[in-house]
């Protein structure tokens, strides 16, 4: 046995290489599901004094797509993580706010299954609730074609995180033109972990227009912004631990960054941060406290 043979079956042992499922496609090792998808949130069931009792709703933007490719052509099991989509829905469901749900052309929420807490019964319950909007959710292409010029009924945009919010969100031009609808209405724009990344459609020139494909960067609506989310050095070390099946094809930090965002942090230690009406929270560990920021901060404003 040589050493590499070595190196891959101590790291067998260990549980530190991605899962493969019996359709070739790969899920997180079992030494970091253990690390990064514990069976319980840290969710605190917060009471809120003053409920909101008037008609606007929270917008919430997943993805469509499952399957991210890496630089080595293996696909990960993606989409929206469970713990950073529910824990804020149920704060926001506290607080006493409605969530539709959108994607871009209407095709089912994609939720990462195997990070859901199986043992959170909060997190079961209100994923039970949510689990028709999510099979059938509203297309964000629809809204921008035909509601969203005369749309007064929403108050704030959610993405919550997981790679899957890196598909499709960032490229899709309804998308931007949707944030900067958001942006123009002075709604809050709520995004979590790797949610950020869909932050970058709002660069892509609209749809109808003969502009660029991209927009000049001075006309970036965040620009200027500071955040806290997934950080990049991170996802470079997901590799190592078996967390993702390769190196991935992008980073959406790097992006950002240079359009002009600030990304506060280097860790993931459960951080959330509020720039003007852009509110973020840098991975699962914040799900709890973004909730609970993002649901104070709409009640502050709203009631």
């Amino acid at each position: 046995m040589n050493i590499q043979q070595l190196l891959d079956k101590a790291k067998d042992t260990l549980g530190l290489e991605p899962q493969e499922t019996a359709a070739g496609i790969y899920i997180p090792s079992t030494s970091s599901l253990k690390l990064a998808a514990p069976n319980k949130t840290n969710y605190d069931n917060t009471e809120y004094d003053t409920p909101y009792t008037g008609n606007k709703k929270i917008l919430m933007v997943c993805t469509e797509q499952q399957y991210m490719t890496m630089e080595n052509g293996n696909k990960f099991d993606t989409g929206n993580h469970p713990v950073e989509m529910m824990v804020p829905l149920l704060h926001f469901k506290k607080a006493g706010f409605e969530v539709d749900v959108f994607t871009p052309t209407g095709d089912p929420v994609k939720v990462e299954q195997w990070a859901m807490p199986e043992d959170d019964e909060d997190v079961k319950a209100i994923y039970n609730e949510y689990k028709s909007k999510l099979e059938n959710p509203n297309s964000i292409a629809g809204f921008v074609a035909n509601d969203m010029a005369d749309s007064d009924d929403y108050a704030a945009i959610f993405i919550p995180g997981g790679h899957g919010a890196m598909l499709g969100l960032p490229e899709d031009k309804n998308l931007g033109e949707l944030l900067r609808w958001a942006v123009d209405k002075e709604l809050f724009t709520l995004a979590i972990c790797h949610g950020p990344a869909a932050l970058l459609a709002a660069n892509l020139a609209s749809a109808d227009s003969s502009e660029p494909k991209d927009k000049s960067d001075s006309d970036f609506i965040f620009k200027g912004y500071e955040i806290v989310a997934f950080p990049t050095g991170m996802d470079k070390q997901m590799p190592k631990i078996g967390y993702l099946p390769g190196t991935m094809p992008w980073y959406f930090g790097e992006k950002l960054e240079s359009l002009g965002v600030t990304i506060s942090n280097k860790l993931t230690t459960g951080q959330t941060h509020q720039d003007r009406k852009l509110i973020s929270g840098d991975g699962p560990l914040a799900a709890n406290d973004f909730g609970k920021l993002s649901a104070k901060a709409l009640l502050e404003a709203l009631n």
